[in-house]
């Protein structure tokens, strides 16, 4: 009788979708007679529980769909090596309310010196918090819009991705961007102007992106939108990556 009750509740417990308390039930029903827990107290842990379990599934879920290259976060930024970054800084964008104020974040500097680690672990860092994040390159990011373009769905496209509160640009300026692309991209840029978060990084100065965008007026144009409301970050310093190479070579002379 008790067993049957027991998957009465569990059953009912799953149709409610709370799968965790209903797997966890048996073991803490014991637990609770072994520890004489009070009724509240028993409740208020089955629902801790399922909490931990969703907000663990939901935080999994968003990670998977901003799509990161990899999975970066603040704790393992060296922050050390690259002394022209204030810490200070970044651990208040890390509160995420530029993304609540629909603001910029602008990473600039040579290649290997944190760019798209920081603007990676400030993405995750939304996923936790229950933000929807994409994650692009700038070349994909044209490319998708040109693709959309094409399938005469470009306006479609862009409020998609008015919907989501953060998205991140790496790399721009690291592949030319032609004509097209360039139009495309700023309306990219004007679509989210004042509506929507971009974190962007680049390894070119603005007073360089008529390069890369091959017009001067429509990099300004471009500049003018994400400049109005953001934060920049100019990293100055060597490369992550030329720095370990250093060491091993020193290692290898050594031994």
């Amino acid at each position: 009788m008790a067993n049957l009750q027991l998957n009465q509740v569990q059953g009912n417990l799953e149709k409610l979708t709370l799968n965790r308390m209903s797997e966890i039930l048996p073991d803490y029903l014991k637990t609770a007679a072994d520890r004489n827990l009070p009724h509240l107290e028993f409740i208020e842990g089955l629902a801790e529980e399922e909490i931990a379990f969703k907000t663990e599934k939901t935080i999994k879920y968003k990670l998977k769909r901003a799509k990161f290259p990899q999975v970066k976060t603040l704790d393992t930024f060296d922050f050390s090596f690259q002394t022209s970054i204030s810490k200070k800084k970044i651990l208040e964008l890390a509160n995420l309310s530029f993304i609540d104020r629909k603001e910029n974040v602008i990473f600039l500097g040579p290649p290997g010196v944190g760019k798209t680690h920081l603007a990676i672990s400030l993405g995750v860092k939304a996923c936790e918090n229950k933000y929807p994040v994409i994650f692009y390159t700038a070349n994909d990011l044209i490319q998708q819009l040109t693709s959309s373009l094409a399938d005469r769905t470009l306006d479609k496209e862009l409020k998609r991705l008015l919907y989501c509160p953060l998205i991140i640009v790496d790399e721009i300026g690291y592949l030319p961007i032609d004509n097209l692309g360039a139009s495309l991209f700023f309306q990219f840029i004007t679509s989210r102007y004042e509506k929507g978060a971009i974190i962007l990084s680049s390894n070119k100065s603005f007073s360089n992106w008529g390069q890369i965008f091959a017009d001067g007026i429509l990099a300004s144009a471009i500049l003018d939108r994400l400049l109005h409301h953001a934060n920049v970050i100019n990293i100055k310093g060597e490369s992550y990556r030329l720095k370990d190479r250093k060491k091993e070579l020193l290692n290898q002379e050594k031994e």
